[in-house]
């Protein structure tokens, strides 16, 4: 089949991962009667019937049934509808097939370049795809239209990721740790996956294939909100179902403010809208506390960590969360050395919890004279 295509999918690299198999150059073709515009609050593009407007795009040449029906799920789990049409080829008029958004597609400001998503987003964009078509059985339009953010975010996870300094450890080249096979993962919001490894030892040899299994998080930014005016900090606590899962009789944990880093978006802007979102604070600045693997043995899991610092409330507790997100939070406003008196006790049993308080106390002196 021809398919015209006149957004995301001119780019070679996400039209392969998409379809399955390394895509040809399309040939540049025109849609007459359309324009593209990019979507409201998203970073792609959509068509609309527009009198005496022309939508550039390629037709790529004979795509597969195999092919087609990947696409149809990439395009369909987000109410895109395949039908036929025309478009103008320097080689003259072709009948092809185009996949036309939903009706309630809304446009953005602005023009949409193939160019600038290409710099800042092709990439991820494939990763996401890689992961979609992965799953075996793949999902269902549904189940991949709600799985689509956690998909996303992971994505933009793994697009984050850089190389930390190695002055005392190992420095491997690519080959050094290799995945050899990795098997479909399984789970619809988080995921986990096994896969068959083998990476360089510290005599210089390879291993034998390893089967190593693990947990695909997110990154997630972690902020203790600290009044240095008061020497005062704030702590969340709410139910959590680890705990519970390990038969912990009290699975209600104090913690930071925290909450995963969206696709697209910076660390410190998911930290600053955590703050407004779980606590209705405003952070003054925040204090960059490190970066780190929570649980590297067996997760992806990555955290950005801060101290945010800020007015709190003068209450020994108050209510906070989103409804919308079944966040049932209870906020606790409470005296610096108070808090480390519950380290010390064990209450306060979460890693990050006790990290920055540690990291605030090493610092306190200088955030105090920020005030």
């Amino acid at each position: 089949m021809d398919l015209f295509v006149y957004g995301t999918l001119q780019s070679q690299g996400l039209m392969s991962a998409v379809a399955g198999r390394a895509a040809r150059q399309g040939l540049r073709a025109r849609l007459h009667g359309y324009g593209v515009y990019p979507v409201k609050d998203n970073v792609v593009p959509f068509i609309a019937a527009q009198e005496g407007a022309v939508a550039e795009g390629l037709v790529y040449e004979d795509v597969s049934a195999a092919g087609m029906a990947r696409l149809d799920l990439y395009e369909g789990a987000f109410g895109y509808r395949l039908v036929r049409t025309q478009v103008e080829t320097d080689a003259g008029v072709r009948a092809v097939s185009c996949y036309l958004p939903p009706d309630d597609v809304a446009a953005g400001y602005g023009h949409w370049s193939l160019s600038a998503w290409e710099a800042d987003h092709l990439a991820p964009a494939i990763l996401a795809a890689t992961e979609i078509f992965s799953h075996d059985p793949l999902p269902g339009f549904a189940q991949l239209r709600a799985m689509w953010p956690m998909i996303e975010a992971r994505a933009w996870s793994k697009h984050r990721a850089t190389a930390a300094p190695a002055s005392r450890r190992f420095q491997p080249s690519p080959a050094d740790f290799e995945i050899k096979k990795a098997h479909p993962p399984q789970g619809r919001f988080f995921s986990f996956q096994s896969v068959e490894v083998m990476h360089r030892q510290f005599d210089g040899t390879m291993t034998s294939r390893l089967t190593r299994e693990g947990f695909y998080g997110v990154d997630a930014a972690i902020v203790l909100p600290y009044d240095p005016a008061t020497d005062r900090v704030l702590l969340v606590e709410q139910a959590r179902v680890g705990p519970r899962l390990r038969h912990d009789p009290n699975p209600w944990m104090l913690e930071p403010v925290a909450g995963i880093v969206d696709a697209r978006e910076a660390p410190s802007d998911a930290a600053l809208r955590e703050c407004a979102e779980e606590a209705g604070l405003t952070i003054r600045s925040l204090e960059e506390a490190g970066s780190f693997y929570v649980s590297p043995g067996a997760s992806t899991d990555y955290f950005y960590t801060y101290v945010g610092l800020c007015d709190l409330p003068d209450v020994n507790t108050y209510q906070g969360g989103l409804v919308n997100e079944a966040e049932d939070l209870r906020l606790h406003p409470m005296a610096f050395e108070d808090a480390m008196a519950l380290a010390d006790s064990g209450e306060i049993a979460t890693g990050p919890a006790l990290y920055l308080l540690y990291w605030t106390l090493r610092h306190k002196a200088r955030l105090r004279a920020l005030v």
